[in-house]
């Protein structure tokens, strides 16, 4: 394995974590029907920002930018592990929620009474007793781990 070949596989990594993790999301709010809570969001925030600075890695200074993109992946993996802790109730959460009240052409009030509340600490799904806040916690984190352990290899190699 050349010098490089941690470097290439933390960028590629660093670009499809957040690429897929997003990917799910979306797939579960508009195929499953599961809209994001406010929690929710702000996790795919941080995978947005790791997909931003994953692609800046094909074209500045690789290094930074995968470091900085690990970095925001485990930022969203922390996010999760918090709400997921928020779901099950280990701890007590923020008291924002999201609910999408604006129908284009209808009535504003109509819109906000009606609106579902989306609660951050209800999980609308899980699989295996883990809810999709704790899968981005656990990907996210084993992710942003093998980041740095590939650029910590490859600049050893260098």
């Amino acid at each position: 394995m050349g010098p490089d070949e941690p470097l290439r596989a933390a960028r590629w990594l660093a670009l499809l974590t957040p690429a897929a993790l997003l990917a799910g999301a979306y797939i579960s709010q508009y195929g499953f029907g599961l809209p994001p809570c406010e929690m929710c969001w702000w996790q795919r925030y941080a995978h947005f920002a790791a997909l931003g600075l994953a692609l800046l890695a094909f074209v500045l200074p690789a290094r930074a930018m995968v470091a900085l993109a690990g970095l925001a992946i485990a930022v969203g993996g922390l996010i999760g592990g918090f709400h997921a802790g928020v779901e099950y109730g280990w701890w007590q959460g923020v008291t924002a929620c999201t609910a999408n009240t604006f129908a284009k052409g209808g009535d504003p009030l109509a819109a906000i009474l009606a609106a579902p509340v989306i609660r951050c600490d209800v999980a609308p799904w899980s699989l295996f007793g883990i809810s999709l806040a704790g899968w981005n916690f656990l990907f996210s984190t084993a992710a942003a781990l093998a980041i740095a352990f590939l650029l910590t290899r490859g600049r050893k190699a260098a």
